[in-house]
């Protein structure tokens, strides 16, 4: 999937974010609404990973749905 059709099916795809990185809260996901640096920004602070390491995740993450 495509990040135009992430940002089009966020109700659908926002549940399955939820479940692989449960720590994001329903406002980290509701600010997110789709977009991918400030969905890569809130994982990062919850998870305190690294930005490129948040990234490779969220991108494989999204090729899998």
């Amino acid at each position: 999937m495509n990040w135009d059709r992430v940002e089009g099916n966020w109700e659908k795809v926002k549940g399955q974010v939820r479940q692989k990185w449960g720590k994001l809260t329903e406002d980290d996901l509701e600010q997110a609404r789709g977009r991918r640096q400030e969905l890569v920004g809130r994982i990062q602070q919850r998870y305190g990973q690294k930005k490129e390491e948040v990234e490779r995740d969220v991108d494989r993450f999204i090729s899998n749905i």
